[in-house]
Formats: structure tokens, C-alpha cells, sequence
């Protein structure tokens, strides 16, 4: 998939911000000082880009044939997209974790393999995401205090209740009895 282009012209200014910026935005970015740089930057069969000037832009250009119709627009509808491509990146950066061969789509609580899925309940994400970012074997008490929020002076064994199922759940679709492993008095993925 190519990447529009967005071409910033007489505006040295905006151009500095969105270079700041520019892994998060879905756009090539490009400056020119003349007009007439764009034709060694638009292809005749291209018309995947955005131009944006300070100045007003009052007629077409024609540049080798080719009419530029993205007329320069407002300052804040750039902002506008700029923010819902920020927003996009960010919402599917969060929503998928890699985790060995696995995927897990935090958004829709799956576990996802060889385009096998496994729906998994609010808890059960939770210790996942928690043992994968300790990066270490975790003791059943700071399971139990991180992700129950219990104290751990106190007796219960939900914490182990909950990883037996969620093995037991991951071996019946995965056939894997490894994705979470007992380290001693603790788990880690």
C-alpha cells in the first residue's frame, strides 16, 4: 500500500512540526520552496497527495499536463486528520500485542494463532498482559495484589483457580501447554 504524499509548500514552520511527528502520521512528507519542484515530486498517474501552502494557491496548476486538483485547505482540517490518524495508530497499536506465536486483540479479548481464535474473559487478558509485560516469573502474590487488587496477606487461591482454566482453555484450542509456565511459586509466559 503506497502512502499519500504530503507536500508542504512556503511553510517551514509546519513543515518542522509534522517532521517531529512524522512516525505517527500515514503521509510521505515532502517540503519545496517552488512551485515548480512539484514536478520532480507527483507522478502523472499519481494523485494519492495532499498540498498544503501558506500562500493562497489561486488557480490550478498545470504541471506537465497534469492538473493538481487538492486545492490547499484550512490549517485545522490538516490538524483534524492528523489527529484521527493519531488516534487510529495508537487505538490498533494498543489493541494487538505479539506474544510468541500468539496475537492477543486486547480490544475483542482474543488469543489468536495459525487463524485460530480463543475468546478470553477481562481477568484472563489481564494476567496475560501482566505476565508478558513482567518479562519474569511472577509470584502468586503480586498476581494477586496487581491484577485482583487483593492484599496478599490474605488466603485464596483465585489466582491459581484462574491460570489452571486459562491453561486448560489455551491446551483444549492451541494444544499448548506451555504458553504460561509454573516458575518457582510463580508464572511467567
Amino acid at each position: 500500500m503506497f502512502k499519500s504524499k504530503l507536500i508542504i509548500y512556503n511553510s517551514n514552520t509546519l513543515f518542522d512540526i509534522l517532521y517531529e511527528i512524522r512516525e505517527k502520521i500515514n503521509y510521505i512528507l515532502i517540503k519545496i520552496s517552488k512551485i515548480e519542484e512539484l514536478n520532480n515530486i507527483i507522478d502523472v498517474e499519481d494523485s494519492n497527495y495532499l498540498l498544503i501552502s501558506d500562500k493562497k494557491i489561486k488557480k490550478l496548476i498545470k504541471i506537465n499536463h497534469l492538473i493538481i486538483k487538492n486545492k490547499p485547505f484550512k490549517i485545522t482540517s490538516l490538524l483534524e486528520k492528523i489527529n484521527i490518524s493519531l488516534l487510529k495508530n495508537n487505538y490498533s497499536g494498543q489493541s494487538n500485542l505479539k506474544i510468541n506465536n500468539y496475537s492477543l486483540n486486547i480490544n475483542s479479548r482474543e488469543l489468536i494463532k495459525n487463524e485460530r481464535s480463543l475468546k478470553l474473559t477481562q481477568k484472563e487478558v489481564e494476567v496475560i498482559v501482566y505476565l508478558n509485560n513482567s518479562h519474569k516469573s511472577m509470584p502468586i502474590t503480586s498476581l494477586q495484589k496487581e491484577v485482583w487488587g487483593h492484599n496478599s496477606s490474605l488466603e485464596t487461591h483465585t489466582v491459581e483457580t484462574h491460570i489452571y482454566r486459562l491453561r486448560r482453555k489455551i491446551s483444549q484450542k492451541f494444544g499448548d501447554n506451555q504458553f504460561i509456565k509454573s516458575v518457582n511459586d510463580g508464572y511467567k509466559i
